[in-house]
């Protein structure tokens, strides 16, 4: 069983496994809380993915991320925690999340997190 995000996402069948494509989703309306300050942390989350067997499916995904809104999260942390649990939901051929934070107290953030199958057999994460 998952946690309270990751059981969120749902999938469906991958009609086109005969071939690779991509898919690049955009969610640019991101927010989490920062861990530290209390204060809201606003982003563009960018999904790419070649899927093999599964797709993710759009309504859960965003659900998926509308379930961080009121959670306290580091930008570096919750970019991977994305990207894990779209692996373990869909099992892609290859993925990236990009997430690109807004700037805040003079700073701007993008945290890339990227997965290949086949890059390392104990987990597929570079």
């Amino acid at each position: 069983m998952g946690d309270k995000h990751s059981e969120i996402l749902e999938t469906f069948e991958n009609q086109y496994t005969q071939r690779e494509y991509e898919i690049e989703i955009s969610c640019p309306e991101f927010t989490c809380v920062c861990p530290k300050t209390g204060q809201p942390d606003f982003a563009t989350i960018t999904l790419n993915y070649v899927p093999e067997k599964l797709c993710i499916e759009l309504k859960s995904l965003k659900l998926y991320m509308f379930s961080y809104r009121d959670e306290g999260a580091f930008h570096e942390h919750v970019t991977n925690k994305i990207l894990d649990d779209i692996v373990n939901a869909c099992h892609p051929i290859r993925a990236q999340v990009t997430g690109d934070f807004n700037v805040r107290g003079g700073i701007k953030t993008v945290v890339k997190a990227t997965y290949f199958k086949d890059a390392d057999s104990q987990t597929g994460f570079k």
